[in-house]
């Protein structure tokens, strides 16, 4: 456990036979205008402020507020259909330089600023180590029969490989993913979360991972706001 604004890990360890379902959510692009914004000492809203002080906030809702509807998406999808046992993580966040951490977990500025400096790269031993390191803790902890669902992208090896190598059949995906943009991708994860409505998965290994693109989602206005459980405000707006 770290503390002093640094991030608390060991918290997501999951005990053989405690889940049949975990999410492991590819990260939000922490070098990006959004992660200018939030870095900004001259940045006064509540997000901003907390990353400054000793409250500081999830990465969850911290990874919401860099990507938008993606991420939030993720968030709320995984949240909802998570299955683990009472009192362990069934939501863990892929990061740039920590492994995974789950997604409740606090971070800071210093946190973020780390994030920024790591453009992930499969071959860059800065991600891939801590990476490594967590997803073979988390799979030998885990049951044969325990799925773990990547939401994130399957096209390229920066995700998977090291996960493969790791959950092998164990690892899959919701099949609505192929063909889908990260905007469409979160629109529907967000509306399959609201409607509770859970998607059919596949497994990753020698899956087509591309194909055609399927047609748009129909806009859909949610009538109120509600926060997800890391307290991730989602607006009355149109969903893609």
């Amino acid at each position: 456990m770290r503390i002093s604004g640094k991030i608390c890990e060991g918290n997501w360890s999951v005990e053989k036979n405690d889940c049949s379902r975990i999410f492991l959510l590819s990260p939000a692009y922490a070098g990006g205008l959004r992660a200018q914004m939030i870095l900004s000492e001259c940045a006064q809203f509540d997000l901003a402020r907390r990353l400054r002080s000793r409250e500081r906030a999830t990465i969850g809702e911290v990874f919401a507020f860099l990507s938008g509807l993606y991420f939030r998406g993720k968030l709320a999808y995984a949240n909802t259909f998570a299955q683990p046992r009472a009192g362990v993580c069934g939501v863990l966040v892929i990061t740039p330089t920590r492994g995974l951490l789950d997604a409740r977990t606090k971070i800071s500025l210093t946190d973020l600023r780390e994030f920024a400096e790591v453009d992930i790269q499969e071959d860059d031993p800065r991600y891939r180590k801590p990476l490594a390191r967590d997803a073979r803790k988390l799979a030998r902890n885990l049951t044969q029969a325990c799925e773990v669902i990547l939401l994130g992208s399957v096209a390229t090896g920066k995700y998977i490989d090291v996960l493969l190598e790791n959950f092998q059949h164990r690892l899959r995906f919701p099949a609505d993913f192929v063909g889908r943009g990260d905007m469409s991708r979160g629109g529907l994860l967000l509306r399959c979360a609201v409607d509770e409505t859970e998607l059919a998965y596949i497994s990753v290994a020698g899956a087509i991972r591309s194909g055609k693109r399927p047609p748009k989602l129909e806009p859909r206005r949610y009538n109120q706001p509600s926060r997800d459980e890391s307290g991730v405000r989602n607006e009355n707006r149109a969903v893609g």
